[in-house]
């Protein structure tokens, strides 16, 4: 064999295998913070220990190949409060009981992030606890400095990789390392999906600022910065959560970025008040190279003491279409007024 078709081999290679890539469908359901209830400092864990919690979501949750959301608190049975509270009736710690971990799992979850501000409430320990449950029930996770999600779906190898601004998790604040972990990641898989929680807190919150953000004096990350740079270095699908209300969605290099999927299922000590309790469910399909090929908003809303609940209405949807037009002007997706997604070009 000649050396130059020799050498032409691996590229003709790589070619044929992203054509045939591109064929290829994953689907994926995508929510934001989920907290199914405390047993700290005080029993607020739902009348019917959480069973029910998920069971009007379970459903399309469980039709996606893959479905993902962000635990905030963690699961133990027991163990010391990571920081101390003054005023315990105030007090802001999220522990459910390992139990619950087979909750996720039978609503139809997949993956989790574990890279939030509450993820360490009880120390590193509450949060070994919380992976040793998702472990226990085949639950993938990321979110510790380091770690990271790799899984297959059929002829496809998924990695995820969730960041966020706190303590001894993957930091969203250094873009350079993100970048480099991302491009190594994906060059050894086919699809990649970064997380993370960042961005200002509260109803006032739903615009992407396009700068440097903080909340109460922590560095909260520039957003879209970020999830663009992400994508540039690799990363197929980009969700934000952390504001407790959602943000607007764009299309860029034909890769989706959700900067904010708001709260989705909270039983107890986050407020769900007016657009705080608009929970969108976030399905995406993407091709075998990462390609979005198309979407939908399924709206729910939570309306405790229940959890989410599909809402009619379509207020989640529509309140993710008016801010993705007002923030990207063109943000290269069509919103259909049934709650679906397709690429505007």
């Amino acid at each position: 064999m000649p050396a130059n078709e020799e050498a032409a081999m691996p590229a003709n290679n790589e070619a044929t295998a992203l054509a045939s890539n591109s064929e290829l469908r994953i689907s994926i359901a995508a929510v934001g913070d989920m907290m199914l209830g405390t047993d700290y400092p005080q029993n607020h864990l739902p009348d019917d220990d959480g069973v029910s919690f998920l069971q009007a979501v379970e459903p399309i949750l469980s039709a996606a190949d893959i479905a993902f959301g962000n635990l905030e608190g963690v699961l133990a049975d027991g163990g010391e409060p990571g920081k101390k509270c003054t005023n315990p009736s105030a007090c802001y710690l999220f522990r459910s009981p390992t139990r619950y971990a087979e909750h996720y799992r039978a609503a139809g979850f997949d993956v989790l992030s574990l890279a939030n501000n509450h993820a360490r409430d009880f120390g590193e320990e509450g949060r070994t606890a919380t992976m040793q449950a998702l472990d226990a029930v085949g639950i993938h996770h990321s979110g510790r400095e380091g770690e990271f999600a790799s899984f297959e779906v059929g002829e496809l190898k998924i990695a995820l990789l969730a960041y966020a601004v706190t303590k001894d998790s993957n930091m969203l604040l250094d873009y350079e390392l993100a970048e480099q972990t991302v491009q190594e990641h994906a060059n050894v898989h086919d699809i990649v999906i970064v997380t993370f929680h960042g961005g200002a807190e509260g109803a006032s919150m739903m615009h992407v600022p396009f700068a440097e953000e903080e909340y109460f004096g922590e560095p909260r990350g520039d957003v879209a910065l970020f999830a663009r740079r992400m994508v540039d270095a690799g990363a197929d699908l980009v969700l934000g959560h952390g504001p407790h209300v959602v943000r607007g969605l764009e299309l860029y290099r034909e890769r989706l970025i959700a900067y904010s999927l708001g709260n989705f299922a909270t039983y107890y000590g986050i407020s769900v008040d007016g657009a705080k309790g608009l929970a969108p469910i976030l399905l995406t399909t993407l091709d075998g190279t990462g390609r979005f090929v198309d979407g939908e908003i399924v709206s729910t809303v939570q309306l405790r003491p229940d959890g989410p609940s599909i809402d009619e209405q379509n207020r989640a949807f529509n309140l993710v279409r008016g801010l993705s037009i007002e923030d990207f002007d063109d943000p290269g997706i069509v919103f259909i007024p049934d709650g679906r997604l397709l690429p505007a070009h």
